[in-house]
Formats: structure tokens, C-alpha cells, sequence
């Protein structure tokens, strides 16, 4: 990258253009016109780099005389299929601001959505349109719609394709065109959604220059560039940050990009790990727990993968050590990061399996005591993670009052989690600090629960949350998926937790049997759900 931003800069002589991330990609893209850059598995269909360098300039043209500029924002709410990075890039190019959402959100969440961003423009499925109609009209919004798919869905809209047909390759000179000019630390790239652990979303801020600076950190474990992997795999929608990785990187590292435009399913990641023969997947340990599942994983060849990394929520070292049997070429880590960085925390080189890593050099660290707010010094004692640096978000867009409470005065952002390090500074996650339980004013970790639990051979997964009792705080309750052709009984799990854990920790809600734990877009645990179905369901 550091070759390629290199080029970019001679070109054009600025210095800034190096955190350019739309010229950055057009130059990936001009670099290898060959190279395939991305497949979907659903269609079998495939573009090669010189393919959408003609269709995201083909866009761009189109936005420009749409009149956008930029700091103008377009939504995207689509699947993963061919076209959608096609507009994706064009605004990269001009500085226009992307936010990719939820492509389910309903009418009332759109136009939650829309009241911050007031997008000009929203890319869309057809068969959204008339939802997407109803929230902007609602808020009287100017904003134009374009359709990905077919016409066939109520009123008529632009098509993607007709934007395109306006300005067709006869028209559309590559070599002519030219990104516009920005200072890329204050001009956004991208607004994407956090609910972080509780609460309605967010959307945090993402600068050009944020992406720029931590995406080849990202790389540090790889040797060869470029393609330092053959095929990744997208198994994230766009609004989640793994996925708008991929997004940015592949044409920049030059790398193809594996994805779907039908649901992630077990079946459909099964069949696309077997078909195209990924090197390269991030994805969370429920969605993972699910793939390696004895009875099904065996429809499964996951030979072909040299990186698999895990994030989104701690891994357990059960988990990690099955997948290397599956697995024994690949690298496999419990990797630590989150969407207000737009990366990972750490670099995932620890030789200690639990570990989410060590520093990287471009963010600052600090454990602090949540109550106290003073520093902690010595290694083994928990505290939450305060992390700085040139590669933080710009804050909450249209929301002051969540950025003046995560982010500090001074720069440093609260993560809001609790981790430790040893004395080798290898990093390890603890707990949640909003998901932190209180049984009778005492502190409950569901993490260390949920580890003693998974002891157990009978569980396949497990999560731990509470209900609110008026005299205790919170009762602990423990959600678990049984292993096929295991019989565990809530007895045996609330004796495995009493024999284990100090009287304040044990079940003392009871359990819950779950055929599978219900999960976020992102494949993530989704706590909501789990609280709602613990006061619904019976507990034993």
C-alpha cells in the first residue's frame, strides 16, 4: 500500500492524497484491469478490476451531474451482489459520504435513519423502493431514489442500470477521469451503524484518512504483496464493518473478493467454501460454532483456508482448538476490534491462544478504572480499555451527546469493555462493561460463566444473561445449545457452575435450552432477543 499510495502522490503532487482512499482505489483498479475482483456465489457471476473501474467512473460521472458533492450522502441498502460496490467507489472518488444500512429496516427505522443523514441519494432493491418512498416523504426529504433489480415493484423508479446507460463506456474516458480533490482527515468516508451493546443505533464517522492509516495494520501478519491472500470471504452485509474491510482493500492489495447476494446461511457458506476454496474469512464464533458443528461440519472441506479470524465476541480456546483440526493450514485468532476504529485493536501475533493480541503502533492504550478513572499499571488487573490515536472515528454523526460520552476531551475513546494484560503485554478481553451482571450488589461477568459452562461436552454454545428480580438485581440465567446426540439436563449445568463459581455466580434464574442462539446481522450474539426470550420461555 505504502508503494501504491507512493504512485498516487506523484501523480498527483499532494502529499495528502496517500489517505485518499478513493484515489487509492482507483489506482488498485488501474493497476490489474485483469485481476478478478469480485464473485457472487449466489449467481455464479464475476467482474474482473477493469470491469468496475469503467462502471464506478461510469458512476461517478452520473453523480456529479445528479449534483452531488462533496459531503453529500448516499445510503446503500442492498445485498452483496455485483453492483453494489460500483456506487460504493464512484462516491469514494468524489468525497461523498457512504452509509451503508440494514437493507430490513422497517419504514419507522428508515426514517429514524434518515432524519440524521438527510441523504441525497439511497440505493436500494426495488422491492424497497415504496418503504423507502414512505420514510422520506414522511420527512419531506428531497432525495432520489435508484433501484438495483428488476421494475416490477409499484411506481418508476431510476434503475441502476439506466443511471449507467446515460453515461456509457463511448462516453466514459478512465484515463480522463479524475477523483475529486478533498483533504481526506476531515472529509468522511464512511457513516456506519453501532448500537454498541444497548440502546438505538448510531452511526460513527469514519474520515479517509482513519481507513487509510489502520488498514494495513490490518495485513501485518502477511509476507506477500500484492495478493498477500488468493480469496477472501464476505460473509458480513455492507453495513458491518468486516465487510466495508474487504470492500476497501481488495481492489487497493489486489486480492479477490468472495461474497453472496442470497442470506448467509450453514448450507450456503458451505457451498461456497467448497466450490471457490477461500483462503481468508473473518466472522463471529456463534456463526463459526454453527460451521464446525459435529454431524454437518463434515459437509465441509475447510482445508483450503490459510486465516480465519474470529470477532464480535470473545472466542473460547475450545473453540479455536477445533478449528485447527479442521482447519491445519490455517492461522486462527480471536481477533478484537470494533467499528469506531474501523479495525482491529491489536495486532492478533500473541503466541497466549486467549489473547486478542498485542499494541499496534499507531493507537495509544490505557486500562483505567471505571469507577476511579485512574490509570492501571500493573499487568493482570482489569479495566476498560481507553484507546487514542490519528485513526479514531470523528464522533457520532448528529449525536453529541453519545460522542461527548465515549469520546474524552482530550481524544481518548472509552471502548466501554473491560480487558487486562500480562506482563508481556499480551491483551485479553474480560467482559462488557453494560453487560456486567449485579446479583445482590455483586459483580457477575456472563464471560466467565459462559467459559465454565462450555466445559461441559455436551455444549455447543452457551450465552449468560439476567433478569431483573426487585430483591437480587439481576437472576442469572444461562441460555444453551445441546451438541446433537447429547442429553444435558439443567441440573447438570447448574452443578457444574456451583462447583465452579462462589455462590453470587451461580444460575440462579435457571436455564434455558435453545435449538440456536438468535443472532445480529453481523452474526453476533443478539442480546435484546436473548433477554426477551429468557422472560418468555420456561426456565428449568
Amino acid at each position: 500500500m505504502n508503494e501504491l499510495s507512493a504512485r498516487v502522490v506523484a501523480e498527483t503532487r499532494i502529499p495528502s492524497d496517500r489517505h485518499h482512499l478513493g484515489k487509492l482505489i482507483l489506482r488498485g483498479l488501474k493497476d490489474a484491469p485483469d485481476f478478478v475482483l469480485q464473485i457472487d456465489a449466489a449467481t455464479g457471476e464475476s467482474e474482473t478490476c477493469g470491469s468496475v473501474l469503467k462502471r464506478s467512473v461510469q458512476c461517478a460521472n452520473a453523480l456529479r451531474k445528479l449534483g452531488l458533492h462533496r459531503g453529500d450522502i448516499i445510503v446503500l441498502m442492498a445485498p452483496n451482489h455485483i453492483d453494489l460496490c460500483v456506487p460504493y467507489y464512484a462516491a469514494l472518488y468524489l468525497g461523498i459520504v457512504v452509509a451503508p444500512i440494514d437493507r430490513t429496516l422497517t419504514v419507522k427505522e428508515l426514517q429514524d435513519t434518515f432524519a440524521v443523514d438527510k441523504p441525497k441519494l439511497v440505493f436500494c432493491q426495488s422491492e424497497r423502493a415504496a418503504d423507502v418512498v414512505a420514510a422520506i416523504d414522511n420527512l419531506k426529504l428531497d432525495t432520489q431514489i435508484i433501484t438495483f433489480g428488476d421494475d416490477s415493484h409499484g411506481e418508476n423508479f431510476c434503475s441502476f442500470n439506466e443511471l449507467l446507460l446515460k453515461h456509457s463506456e463511448k462516453d466514459c474516458d478512465v484515463n480522463k477521469f479524475r477523483a475529486t480533490d478533498f483533504d481526506p482527515e476531515e472529509t468522511l468516508a464512511f457513516l456506519i451503524a453501532t448500537s454498541g451493546t444497548l440502546g438505538l443505533p448510531k452511526q460513527i464517522a469514519i474520515s479517509h484518512r482513519c481507513i487509510a492509516i489502520t488498514g494495513p495494520y490490518s495485513w501485518i501478519r502477511f509476507t506477500k504483496f500484492p495478493t498477500p491472500t488468493r480469496l477472501t470471504m464476505v460473509v458480513s452485509s455492507l453495513q458491518w464493518i468486516s465487510a466495508i474491510w474487504h470492500f476497501n482493500f481488495a481492489p487497493i492489495i489486489r486480492y479477490s473478493r468472495l461474497q453472496s447476494s442470497a442470506n448467509i446461511t450453514q448450507e450456503h457458506v458451505y457451498e461456497m467454501i467448497n466450490k471457490y476454496k477461500p483462503t481468508l474469512m473473518l466472522l463471529s464464533p456463534t456463526l463459526m460454532t454453527t460451521l464446525i458443528r459435529p454431524g454437518d461440519r463434515e459437509k465441509c472441506d475447510f482445508s483450503s483456508f490459510e486465516e480465519i479470524g474470529l470477532g464480535g465476541s470473545p472466542a473460547s480456546i475450545q473453540l479455536l482448538n477445533e478449528i485447527k483440526k479442521l482447519a491445519p493450514n490455517a492461522q486462527a485468532f480471536n481477533g478484537y476490534g470494533m467499528t469506531e476504529i474501523a479495525s482491529f485493536a491489536f495486532c492478533p501475533t500473541s503466541n497466549t491462544l486467549r489473547s486478542c493480541g498485542t499494541p499496534f503502533g499507531h493507537f495509544q492504550y490505557r486500562l483505567v478504572n471505571p469507577e476511579t478513572l485512574e490509570d492501571i499499571v500493573d499487568p493482570n488487573v482489569k479495566g476498560e480499555l481507553w484507546i487514542a490515536g490519528h485513526a479514531l472515528g470523528k464522533g457520532y454523526y448528529g449525536n453529541p451527546t453519545a460522542t461527548k460520552e465515549a469520546f474524552t476531551d482530550d481524544g481518548w475513546y472509552k471502548t466501554g469493555d473491560i480487558l487486562y494484560r500480562d506482563e508481556h503485554y499480551n491483551f485479553f478481553f474480560a467482559e462488557r462493561l453494560k453487560l456486567l451482571l449485579k446479583y445482590k450488589s455483586h459483580q457477575v461477568s456472563p464471560t466467565e460463566v459462559e467459559n465454565v459452562i462450555r466445559q461441559n461436552p455436551g455444549v455447543s454454545d452457551v450465552t449468560v444473561t439476567g433478569i431483573p428480580d426487585p430483591e437480587c438485581g439481576d437472576l442469572i440465567v444461562a441460555c444453551v445449545v445441546r451438541k446433537p446426540g447429547y442429553e444435558v439436563t439443567a441440573q447438570e449445568i447448574k452443578d457444574l457452575v456451583k462447583s465452579n463459581l462462589t455462590e453470587t455466580k451461580h444460575l440462579s434464574g435457571g436455564v434455558v435450552f435453545l435449538q440456536e442462539l438468535p443472532l445480529t446481522a453481523t452474526g453476533k450474539i443478539h442480546r435484546q432477543a436473548i433477554k426477551k426470550l429468557v422472560l418468555e420461555l420456561d426456565r428449568e
